[in-house]
């Protein structure tokens, strides 16, 4: 495996680990907005208020490796991208600040304010995150020198908006199985309620952006024909991974549902790797101005160096990560300090 091929893992392992962690934050604000109680409402803000921020990390890291490794690729698609990035940019401040200010006032007008802000912002992140993968796996207008030719409008297309209410789905379900890990009583009954609804909601999305990748992404089709073998067991196990989640509701397993949510993210990450490699942004209807991981990448000397950076970052991040949800595992208790 060459430089270039271990930093396209890299980069997807990264901005994975931030689909699966800051996930569960992005589904927890719509949530939020349909719980009454106030006191319910700070349960659900503190089973993520001591992680949130450091999930956010992995897409920090993520943008970093992407722009030290392909600066072509970063070029292009962040100031492609410009408009839509600088919304997701103020939805995740504005979530943030969501966060932290809601707290500050016991008022009824003003933490109702701050949480429909937390769901808004929250819904606007994932939306925008997964009208970006779509229009990267749909493709986007490049000239010869990478540059993209559209506006944020051009971005809004059917397919991308579906890959968007996908996203959201995705990540309300997600947000509903780790709340349930972390509440008990009346709240927690009512959140499993809710997953007999989220959770549908989401395999219906599933099925139907499937089915429609299959049949419109025809520029893929020559892929798909050349990696069937590949692909087909990748989809078959990301079918059953997702499949396992009602059955594991169905049987009380709540922590193994929340784990096939996790892995069902994964395996929808290792598809969209395994059916872009070596591209990295696929130029239509033009492919010859595509940017792959041989033309949008750094120097070799760049690549070799911040490889073994990299050996000495990403295991401090890991243990970063798993020593704060070790310190906060178990169940939401509201204390002074609690949001």
């Amino acid at each position: 495996m060459d430089l270039n091929t271990i930093w396209f893992v890299l980069v997807g392992v990264l901005l994975t680990g931030y689909a699966v962690l800051d996930g569960f934050d992005l589904g927890t604000g719509p949530l939020l907005w349909c719980v009454p109680d106030d006191r319910d409402r700070r349960i659900l803000l503190n089973a993520i208020g001591p992680i949130w921020n450091g999930n956010e990390v992995w897409l920090v890291t993520g943008g970093g490796a992407l722009f030290a490794a392909f600066p072509n690729v970063y070029a292009s698609v962040f100031s492609g991208f410009y408009d839509a990035f600088m919304l997701l940019l103020f939805a995740l401040i504005f979530r943030a600040a969501a966060i932290e200010f809601r707290s500050q006032r016991p008022g009824r007008r003003w933490r109702r304010f701050w949480d429909a802000a937390f769901a808004v912002s929250s819904v606007t992140s994932a939306l925008l995150i997964g009208v970006a993968v779509g229009n990267l796996v749909w493709g986007i207008s490049l000239d010869a020198t990478g540059n993209f030719d559209g506006g944020l409008i051009a971005l809004l297309h059917p397919y991308a908006l579906l890959v968007g209410l996908t996203t959201v789905a995705l990540m309300v379900m997600h947000g509903n199985l780790y709340l349930i890990l972390k509440t008990e009583g009346e709240l927690q009954e009512r959140l499993r309620e809710w997953a007999q609804r989220t959770v549908p909601a989401y395999l219906a999305c599933f099925l139907v952006l499937n089915v429609t990748t299959v049949l419109t992404c025809l520029h893929l089709r020559e892929v798909l024909v050349q990696r069937m073998p590949y692909l087909s067991l990748l989809m078959a196990a990301s079918i059953l991974i997702t499949l396992g989640i009602p059955r594991a509701l169905r049987r009380g397993r709540e922590g193994s549902a929340f784990l096939a949510s996790c892995l069902s993210i994964v395996s929808l990450m290792l598809l969209f790797g395994a059916t872009m490699y070596p591209n990295l942004v696929i130029s239509r209807p033009d492919a010859a101005n595509s940017l792959n991981i041989h033309n949008g990448a750094a120097t070799a000397k760049s690549l070799n160096f911040m490889f073994y950076v990299a050996l000495v970052g990403v295991p401090i991040v890991l243990a970063y990560t798993a020593s704060i949800y070790y310190v906060f595992r178990g169940k939401v208790v509201l204390t002074e300090e609690s949001y």
